[in-house]
């Protein structure tokens, strides 16, 4: 007899407006076993999850729930049938300990019993191999220790089916390694996992099998052992796509962006910046790696001009002049017009650089409005760049007319990297630039900073995936806490070493 599916989907239909989200999307997840959803951005990924966990209610199609078909109008229905998402921005109250996040909303007969809640945690903690301090408030915790916190939230509610939306999109190696290793004894246990991920190179080291989507419909699903990642790219794309990162050498690198002792305090009084040194140069890419937090935010502002510094120097090597310039005596705007920009593509995508409600013309505007010469706006200029970066970037869009509001994030970022790389910068900073891209997109903005550097640009590179720093960059400054605790060439390190580094810490007198 063969084996009841832990959860069913048969033609799952879901659509927005004009927009078909999801279209007659069928699959099985089963009992003690790892599966992986796949697709572009745009594909339904997060959306059929969202039907799975309550957020969302089908507008056609059935779910069954170890062959009885059920209904899932809310969270709390999902978790009756033992479903339960750890989406990737953590839900948890700041200020409470471990446990209190953990219990927090739930019936209890009574007064809660705390101790009896925190015996219990500790017992799942145990169970699968996850390393928490109950006790332990929020605050206090590092990414990976919230993302437990969220995973045994879900537990302790008695899930046996988890959902978990990009889980290693801020994790260092080591912290990745951990996480499945918890992953592999849930799966043991019985339980059905399922993973929204980028990263193909995870998929084939923790699933058993891959689902894949495509603008919305379902494509299949393979067995990991029996596929690579040209195919499961391919089956994504609906094309074949190189997953190769050509990394040229440099040509001719001179010094272009000279970083001496900055020091940062934030608002709340934490040094934010503690004597960071560095040099970025003409022809190359310079990656920064660092747990999420650790200064890569405030280094980037303070060359822009940004962030208020309390000491150091940021030397500029003009090419233009041949000569140096001191970027703390100047500032943002005239900082951008040197040639030294920013593209910071942030959590949340239009604050900070793009209006949403604005059209693509519009933004490209933003830039050069106050270079008129007149009481009327030059909209010629601006438009035809818009109609550059969306055939270029194969930005999705109905016209340049568009909101960017109504974009999806994928193409917001390229807009938003595109129109900076079109002012011909000589020194690019690039912050998490492919954050949520799916991996044809990715790779279009990787062949871009690529193109930069042959063309002589000092390019800084932000990421998060070690895999793709490693790659594609000649050069990795690894900040911890907000220090640079090394400098690595990237053609020789290893993902272990910069991982090492980046949770390197330090003693109150800075010493290791």
């Amino acid at each position: 007899m063969a084996e009841v599916p832990a959860i069913e989907l048969k033609n799952i239909t879901k659509v927005f407006g004009d927009i078909v989200a999801n279209k007659d999307v069928c699959l099985t997840v089963n009992r003690g076993e790892i599966l992986s959803i796949l697709g572009e951005n745009g594909s339904g990924k997060t959306t059929l999850m969202n039907m799975i966990s309550g957020i969302y209610f089908p507008d056609y199609g059935q779910i069954f729930i170890d062959g009885k078909e059920v209904e899932i109008k809310s969270p709390k229905d999902a978790l009756d049938y033992k479903i339960g998402m750890v989406h990737q921005h953590f839900k948890l109250v700041d200020i409470f300990t471990a446990a209190e996040n953990t219990v927090l909303g739930l019936k209890d007969e009574g007064r809660y019993n705390l101790k009896k809640s925190t015996a219990k945690i500790k017992a799942i903690a145990d169970l699968y191999g996850f390393d928490l301090n109950p006790n332990k408030k929020i605050y206090e915790m590092s990414v990976s220790e919230k993302q437990t916190v969220e995973i045994i939230k879900v537990l302790y509610r008695g899930a046996d089916i988890l959902i978990l939306d990009e889980p290693t999109a801020v994790l260092t190696p080591q912290e990745t390694q951990r996480l499945f290793s918890v992953l592999r004894r849930m799966k043991a246990d019985g339980k059905s996992i399922i993973i929204i991920t980028h990263k193909l190179n995870e998929v084939m080291e923790i699933s058993d099998r891959v689902s894949v989507l495509r603008k919305g419909h379902y494509i299949g699903t393979v067995d990991t052992d029996k596929t690579t990642e040209a195919e499961l790219t391919e089956m994504m794309v609906g094309k074949k796509i190189t997953l190769n990162i050509d990394r040229s050498d440099p040509v001719n690198p001179t010094d272009r962006l000279i970083i001496k002792g900055l020091n940062c305090v934030d608002k709340e009084g934490i040094k934010v910046l503690d004597n960071v040194s560095f040099t970025a140069k003409s022809g190359e890419i310079l990656g920064v790696a660092g747990i999420a937090g650790s200064g890569q935010r405030e280094l980037l502002e303070a060359i822009a001009g940004l962030q208020v510094l309390e000491s150091g120097e940021i030397v500029y090597n003009n090419p233009a002049t041949g000569e140096s310039e001191d970027l703390r005596n100047k500032t943002p705007v005239q900082i951008r017009d040197l040639g030294v920009r920013l593209s910071f593509v942030p959590e949340d995508r239009l604050g900070m650089g793009l209006v949403g409600n604005m059209d693509l013309t519009d933004n490209m505007m933003l830039r050069s409005y106050s270079k008129g010469h007149s009481l009327f706006v030059e909209r010629g200029k601006p438009k035809e760049l818009a109609e550059k970066i969306v055939d270029d970037l194969e930005v999705v869009t109905p016209s340049v007319q568009t909101p960017v509001r109504k974009l999806s994030g994928g193409n917001v970022q390229k807009v938003l990297v595109g129109r900076e790389i079109a002012a011909a910068p000589t020194v690019f900073m690039a912050a998490y630039p492919v954050r949520g891209l799916d991996i044809n997109s990715s790779y279009m903005i990787y062949n871009l900073l690529n193109q930069q550097k042959e063309d002589g640009v000092s390019v800084i590179f932000v990421g998060e995936d070690l895999d793709v720093l490693i790659a594609l960059c000649d050069r990795i400054v690894v900040l911890s806490s907000g220090k640079v605790t090394g400098i690595v060439d990237a053609r020789e390190t290893t993902k272990e070493e910069v991982g090492l580094l980046m949770t390197k810490t330090f003693g109150k007198g800075g010493e290791e």
